[in-house]
């Protein structure tokens, strides 16, 4: 294949979700799959495939997607040869929960915790339904449901209902899905105009990436070229232990406020410390065009902005770190499950609520698992080896330092806000992929 072949972008055989933005409000649902009997599965794929529109027939009137993703052991349900399993990539051949003490999943989000059936070997395919309203979710769910009419040999065993706010915010309270990058030959804009596009292959297989050359593609080339890798996680959110840690440790409502920004990177309203670190800003957080429009070059100390909070880690821009920024981005997905907790309660109300974290990308070890072992649970590439991610690290008993002059300020005793659910790492093939699967004869 010639280079000018691999830079051409081959929207039209792409999976619209994988790259599509989701609209704001929307209502979604992810439903996991076991095959047990592989020839009608393959026709549960050639019923799909006429529903599933393409990242260049996506229609952004109506931003209704369903996706289509296997994890290892469904592809092998499928029947896929195994010379054809062994050359994707060797995170996703094991899964999440062979990897979940490098990932950090461990104690309370060990996979022995996890909600079943998440973790075991019987998740095979996930379909992942979104719309902008629930009437026209259950269309599209509908249509989904139908196709696996007549199919006892494929069974539903997991459902989780999700649904992003009007006004975007995750179970903590700050507005969430802000920060995504440009890519090279999408046409979809990216949130930063500072940030120059990102090499289609760091999240479509088959194209040069930031490195100059191209990731492994599963063979055969029709298999796994125009394919992603995509990683779920089920997390749940100690929403009220946040808000009494913050409280706690304030002198007044006002500190709160700060203090919980600090742990983030962001005021609630999506304003980011980096251009208002003093006070929130809800007409720079509402402004799309300007709440993502800034780097932390001009804070090297973290003053505005602590080098260790939430959203510096997810992605440190132009920091001086330790590594390339630019070679960990990610298509990050998060959306909300649950009831959120009322504002101003601090008491916990038993209920299960957090976020259903996903991510996409071509490159699940520098990507995904980069970015949750060594920005999330380790301090190293900041110069503070002993600290995770205060809002999302697997914490006990963790640190927190925030910046400050004349002396800094550091937090004691976090426990772990967010504990994980369960989840997976998913192959969302392409168009002609999904063709090839539902003609296999194996």
């Amino acid at each position: 294949m010639s280079t000018d072949q691999r830079s051409a972008l081959e929207l039209h055989d792409i999976q619209a979700a994988a790259l599509q933005p989701r609209p704001t409000p929307y209502a979604g649902a992810y439903l996991a799959l076991r095959i047990d009997d592989r020839r009608q599965a393959r026709e549960l794929l050639r019923r799909l495939i006429p529903i599933l529109d393409s990242a260049a027939t996506f229609d952004a009137r109506r931003q209704v997607s369903l996706a289509v993703g296997f994890s290892f052991e469904g592809l092998r349900a499928m029947g896929v040869p195994e010379d054809s399993l062994a050359t994707f990539s060797p995170e996703f051949q094991q899964g999440m929960a062979a990897r979940a003490a490098e990932l950090g999943d461990v104690g309370e989000s060990a996979p022995e915790n996890w909600e079943p059936p998440l973790g075991s070997k019987d998740i095979h395919l996930m379909l992942a339904g979104l719309a902008p309203d629930a009437a026209r979710l259950e269309a599209i769910l509908l249509l989904a449901r139908d196709a696996m009419r007549d199919l006892p040999g494929v069974v539903p065993i997991w459902q989780q209902d999700v649904y992003a706010a009007p006004d975007e915010r995750e179970p903590f309270g700050f507005k969430d899905g802000i920060g995504q990058p440009a890519i090279e030959g999408t046409g979809i804009p990216g949130t930063n105009s500072r940030e120059v596009p990102l090499k289609a292959g760091e999240f479509i297989l088959g194209y040069e990436d930031e490195t100059g050359s191209v990731a492994q593609v599963p063979q055969p080339d029709v298999l796994g070229r125009n394919g992603t890798y995509a990683v779920f996680r089920k997390l749940h959110t100690r929403v009220a232990d946040f808000r009494q840690y913050m409280r706690d440790r304030a002198a007044d409502r006002a500190e709160e406020e700060l203090l919980a920004a600090k742990f983030v990177g962001r005021w609630p309203s999506g304003a980011p410390l980096s251009l208002a670190p003093d006070k929130d800003d809800p007409e720079l957080g509402a402004d799309p065009t300007r709440n993502n429009d800034f780097q932390y070059g001009d804070d090297p100390q973290g003053l505005k902005c602590p080098l260790g909070s939430h959203a510096r880690r997810m992605n440190p821009r132009d920091s001086v770190i330790t590594g390339e920024a630019r070679l960990h981005r990610m298509i990050r997905r998060g959306t909300n499950y649950g009831s959120q907790l009322p504002p101003g309660v601090y008491e916990d109300d038993g209920a299960e609520r957090g976020i259903v974290f996903a991510f996409v990308g071509a490159h699940l070890a520098r990507q995904f698992e980069f970015v949750q072992t060594q920005w999330v649970n380790d301090g190293k590439f900041i110069g503070s080896p002993t600290e995770k991610d205060p809002l999302v690290g697997a914490n006990d008993e963790g640190q927190f330092t925030v910046p400050r002059k004349p002396i800094r300020r550091r937090f004691q005793g976090l426990p772990a806000f967010v504990v994980n659910r369960g989840g997976e790492y998913c192959f969302l093939p392409s168009l002609s992929a999904l063709r090839w699967l539902a003609d296999l004869d194996t």
